[in-house]
């Protein structure tokens, strides 16, 4: 996280999003001989209200600290949305760091008891989209959500993954801009460090991505996915936290084609497991030769 550790996450951010902002979009002339992409700082300044010597300090890091007033001046002139700007608000100096989280991520016991009743695809995440629990009907629904799989290193590295999303554009640019707000001021985490590195260096999609800045909740939401067997499924997403985890439960509408499917790959799931176990039990049951 290369911006982060030069402690100048607001001028990171203030650039990257200016760079998003077209001249026609915040009613400027697009003129000709632009040398950088979207505005350039001292329109900015001009649109905010503020001197272009005061924008330039705050870009470059040499004050951490601009009004309230200033920062909602500036998410005006970015055109930034509400998460966007309370994310803005968050970076300045005046606002404490979050508490650290120094206990590993935990799936309580009565969370897999819970896991184990439900007929429907539901799995436990943590904050880096590390899979830390799952039933059988999300392994049926996707194997990348086993326990130790990282859901956003799948959905950039894994063909299979790729394929199973109808709209994997959409779901990149979600995860990654979700993964941005999950990590807030807690920069030094190891395990965020670890997974932001990682993917820096193995997808040009996350680099992309990441240099935006883009900033997103990841909750509730509708998606289509494609399952090698049973084929497309629209399936609602709700996240539950739980503790310092989350819990993902997917489902279709009641008696809608995704329904039936979802029953008919449950049958399948089961099936197989039972199949499995005969193979064992079979297996078991046969003298052991000395």
């Amino acid at each position: 996280m290369k911006d982060e550790e030069s402690g100048n996450r607001l001028g990171s951010y203030l650039r990257a999003r200016r760079e998003l902002v077209s001249p026609a979009q915040a009613g400027l002339p697009a003129g000709g001989n632009r040398r950088v992409p979207g505005l350039r700082r001292e329109e900015v300044a001009l649109l905010a209200g503020i001197s272009p010597d005061y924008y330039l300090r705050l870009e470059r890091g040499r004050d951490k600290n601009p009004s309230p007033q200033v920062l909602e001046s500036l998410a005006r002139v970015l055109q930034l949305d509400d998460i966007e700007r309370t994310y803005l608000l968050g970076l300045t100096a005046a606002h404490p760091r979050a508490p650290r989280r120094k206990r590993p991520e935990h799936v309580p016991a009565r969370v897999h008891e819970l896991l184990a009743h439900l007929q429907i695809p539901a799995f436990v995440e943590g904050r880096a989209f590390d899979v830390l629990a799952s039933n059988p009907m999300a392994v049926a629904l996707s194997p990348r959500l086993r326990p130790g799989q990282n859901r956003l290193r799948s959905l950039l590295l894994d063909p299979e993954e790729q394929a199973f999303h109808q709209d994997w554009t959409k779901a990149t640019a979600d995860f990654i801009a979700a993964l941005r707000t999950t990590i807030g001021d807690d920069t030094d985490n190891p395990r965020f460090v670890e997974l932001v590195g990682e993917l820096a260096l193995s997808s040009q999609r996350f680099r992309t991505l990441w240099a935006r800045h883009d900033v997103r909740s990841l909750d509730g939401g509708t998606t289509t996915v494609h399952h090698p067997v049973v084929g497309e499924l629209r399936l609602h997403r709700d996240k539950l936290p739980i503790d310092d985890v989350i819990l993902v439960v997917y489902y279709p509408d009641k008696d809608s084609d995704s329904d039936e499917k979802l029953r008919l790959l449950a049958a399948l799931s089961h099936t197989e497991s039972a199949g499995t176990a005969h193979g064992r039990s079979a297996d078991d049951s046969r003298p052991k030769t000395p």
